[in-house]
């Protein structure tokens, strides 16, 4: 499995991938979700690429609109788009996740999860629903989900 980090380009382009997308931590006390993602995908034994919006280093970069521009690339270029929304509205609201949401919720090539008791998925798990999103309530699942909805885009 080929991780690759904001600003960073993959060794295999062509391969499958899945674009991890959801609320991101803003500092190191905030709940940081994608590692356990990470760890999943390994034990399910994911081969291809995952793109984490998220620096490798920690340190986010100043250009916020180069930040933007990674993740717009790679949210169209990957096979899927994983999304785990574990919302908390202090540190995790996931305002850009809606949208990133909403611009891709017809594309055919997402999952939603997110924790039962996230508060404010009313209206994504009915967007979902109205587009056949799969929807889960455990991230293994949704990613499972995500790694079939890979095999099926090699169709």
């Amino acid at each position: 499995m080929e991780i690759v980090y904001a600003h960073e380009d993959p060794q295999s382009p062509g391969a499958s991938s899945i674009f991890l997308a959801g609320p991101s931590p803003r500092n190191a006390d905030d709940y940081n979700w994608r590692p356990e993602a990470l760890g999943i995908l390994s034990i399910l034994r994911f081969r291809g690429t995952v793109y984490v919006p998220l620096p490798r280093d920690g340190n986010w970069l100043a250009d916020y609109e180069a930040q933007v521009d990674w993740e717009l690339r790679f949210l169209h270029m990957s096979m899927v788009i994983a999304f785990w929304i574990p919302r908390e509205l202090t540190t995790l609201p996931g305002f850009t996740t809606n949208v990133e949401f909403g611009m891709f919720v017809a594309s055919g090539k997402i999952v939603l999860g997110y924790p039962a008791a996230a508060p404010k998925m009313r209206y994504l798990a009915h967007l979902a629903r109205l587009y056949n999103v799969p929807v889960h309530n455990d991230l293994t699942v949704t990613l499972a989900q995500a790694l079939v909805k890979t095999q099926e885009a090699k169709r």
